[in-house]
């Protein structure tokens, strides 16, 4: 499989806090293990409550914040993709401050939060969807197997530097 292309962009407020490389090297770990027949290329974004919001209310029609959106280029009509042979994925955009909140809430690591967002985010472009119960056990068990491999296996990408401070 051809290496995955991924953009990462940090807004400035979180760039101490979150670690730009792990955030590649989790995107890609799941690319890689998902296997795409040909090349893809996806954005991640780790922004505000704020931003997400607006992008909320802007393409959801709900005005308040969320975890994490996933907007994907190969849905919807008028989309044409350029010919280029790359599978253009798509942007998941996280919510830095919302992710706190809900690694606080379950007692949990931030960063297993982040990781868990972001996986949720990825599986999304790629086609798994939540709606019905019969997708949402799959999605959860692929989310659950990728997380392992972050966290608990020996490839995980997760460096010994990576910066998530939870009391910020």
């Amino acid at each position: 499989m051809p290496q995955p292309q991924v953009g990462v962009d940090i807004d400035q407020e979180f760039q101490e806090l979150v670690d730009e490389a792990w955030v590649y090297a989790l995107a890609q770990s799941v690319l890689e293990q998902e296997g795409p027949e040909k090349p893809v290329e996806l954005e991640i974004l780790v922004t505000g409550d704020g931003t997400v919001q607006e992008l909320n209310h802007l393409y959801r029609g709900l005005d308040c914040t969320t975890d994490v959106l996933s907007f994907a280029l190969t849905e919807g009509e008028g989309f044409i993709s350029p010919p280029d042979g790359v599978l253009h994925l798509g942007e998941v955009i996280l919510s830095y401050p919302q992710a706190k909140r809900q690694a606080r809430e379950m007692g949990k690591d931030v960063a297993q939060e982040v990781a868990l967002l972001l996986v949720h985010g990825i599986l999304h472009l790629l086609g798994y969807d939540h709606a019905e119960e019969e997708d949402e056990k799959t999605m959860r068990a692929r989310e659950a197997i990728l997380l392992q491999t972050v966290f608990g296996g020996a490839t995980s990408p997760v460096p010994s530097n990576a910066v998530f401070d939870p009391n910020v």
